[in-house]
């Protein structure tokens, strides 16, 4: 009995490492599974974001344009690493752990085996112990008891050898897989964020290039043109502000020149005739000049 109770505490530790096996290992796949999901939902919302920013794109200055679209298919390179890294997270890390749990079941199995081959040869102890209680002198009823419980003795030390062999095998492909499943998780991501760190410079570089005051320009120059036809500031012409007052002078020395000839007939005193450019010089210090006649 004492035998039967040390296998009954050496099994029911071999059931608690496969027990804790199924939960935990459940609950890793349960969760590096929803990880996947949403970093595949994480790649549809940049695929998003990647087409939005090109549709802005179009609607903006050349310099901005053309920044948008080479920061935008940078983002669209990060998401093929990310397409990558979703599609390796499912091979090498969520498919192992949903076949992990086959191995769990197959181990229960061999535990509930040697539970069936325990209890029988607990139940051929009990039926020995009657015997001798109801018949102490029945030589050959205690003897096939006896034998019955040595065969269910040997048949629980044959099936505790295989139990053990087989708990080891399992804790041993347990710690395997762990060391396996969780190196390929953090390598996918490592390939990941280095590839992503490397278009992400390139996409920071995109943006620090970028040259505001040269589109600045370019949008105050489309606004300048789309309103420069409610401009009405008149344009400068030195060519007619030149010519026009001199024009005007011109005709008013004529007419002084006239008026002093008929002067000098009417008159008849035989005075000196008068230069004419000295009249002009005079006409203009009179205040007959163009700002006058501009003003």
């Amino acid at each position: 009995m004492n035998l039967i109770l040390t296998r009954d505490s050496q099994v029911r530790g071999m059931e608690n490492t496969v027990t804790n096996g199924e939960k935990y290992f459940g609950q890793f796949c349960s969760l590096l599974a929803s990880y996947t999901r949403k970093t595949a939902r994480l790649r549809d919302k940049a695929d998003q974001l990647v087409k939005q920013l090109m549709d802005f794109a179009n609607t903006e200055n050349p310099e901005l344009r053309a920044t948008l679209r080479n920061f935008a298919e940078d983002l669209a390179k990060v998401q093929d690493y990310r397409q990558a890294e979703v599609e390796r997270l499912e091979t090498k890390v969520v498919n192992p752990l949903k076949l992990y749990g086959a191995q769990i079941k197959q181990t229960q199995a061999e535990i509930k085996k040697f539970k069936r081959v325990r209890n029988n040869e607990i139940k051929q102890l009990e039926k020995l112990e009657k015997v001798r209680q109801k018949s102490p002198s029945d030589r050959q009823m205690i003897s096939q008891a006896e034998t019955s419980v040595q065969r269910a003795s040997v048949d629980a030390s044959h099936t505790t050898r295989q139990l053990e062999e087989t708990i080891d095998a399992f804790q041993k492909q347990k710690l395997k897989d762990l060391q396996k499943i969780f190196s390929d998780f953090v390598t996918i991501e490592m390939v990941f964020h280095a590839k992503a760190v490397e278009v992400y410079s390139s996409a920071f570089q995109t943006l620090d290039k970028y040259d505001m005051e040269r589109d600045l320009e370019d949008f105050r120059a489309k606004m300048r043109g789309a309103y420069g036809r409610y401009d009405v500031r008149p344009v400068p012409d030195t060519n007619t502000s030149s010519s026009v007052p001199w024009a005007l002078t011109s005709q008013s020395a004529q007419s002084t020149l006239q008026s002093q000839k008929k002067d000098e007939e009417a008159t008849e005193d035989g005075s000196v005739e008068e230069d004419p450019v000295e009249d002009l010089r005079a006409l203009h210090k009179t205040g007959f000049g163009t700002r006058h006649l501009c003003g």
